[in-house]
């Protein structure tokens, strides 16, 4: 049972309801998560904006859910992970391409990259070294890219500590946390 219970759509006011109705008409649902923002609408519409603005940048779509299963594994966010295997299904990673993505790597060099800043910034809280840029431009990000990823992981750090204070409802088909090495 969720400890923040999701907004109820029908008693939202009518700026929660359309940004909402919104949401729906984009992707088709409502997430448990969006419907947890809405309990503050200050919340729902600055992660619909970063979540916009970031999808408009240099990482592509692949990238981007790489960063969000490398950051849901790191920080053990079934509903992030549940959500974000869905999605990087339909952004194009294979099973295996999943999995490496939960363990901070990746099948070509370049998101193994992503993954691994993503990865090397959650396990050091941003203290990252030189050593981890050298890293990083070595294997072809840019500073854009890599600004980029720090955004990524922090949107995906507010979504989930989200879900795992509230115990929001998973609604996407429910991926376990534990890792199991492929078979």
């Amino acid at each position: 049972m969720p400890r923040i219970a999701p907004i109820d759509t029908a008693h939202a006011d009518a700026a929660v309801q359309t940004t909402l109705a919104g949401v729906k008409a984009k992707i088709g649902m409502v997430p448990n998560l969006f419907s947890t923002f809405a309990q503050s609408p200050a919340v729902l519409n600055g992660y619909l904006a970063l979540s916009d603005a970031l999808g408009k940048g240099v990482l592509t779509a692949k990238q981007r859910e790489i960063i969000s299963l490398a950051v849901g594994q790191a920080n053990e966010c079934s509903y992030c992970l549940s959500a974000h295997t869905l999605m990087g299904k339909g952004a194009g990673l294979s099973p295996e391409g999943i999995r490496k993505a939960r363990e901070g790597s990746a099948e070509t060099a370049l998101d193994a990259a992503v993954a691994s800043l993503a990865r090397r910034l959650i396990d050091v809280r941003g203290q990252v070294l030189d050593a981890d840029l050298v890293a990083a431009r070595s294997a072809g990000l840019g500073d854009a890219h890599i600004v980029e990823i720090v955004a990524n992981v922090a949107i995906n750090v507010l979504t989930n500590y989200t879900n795992n204070v509230a115990l929001t409802e998973i609604d996407f088909p429910k991926v376990d946390v534990e890792l199991r090495s492929a078979a």
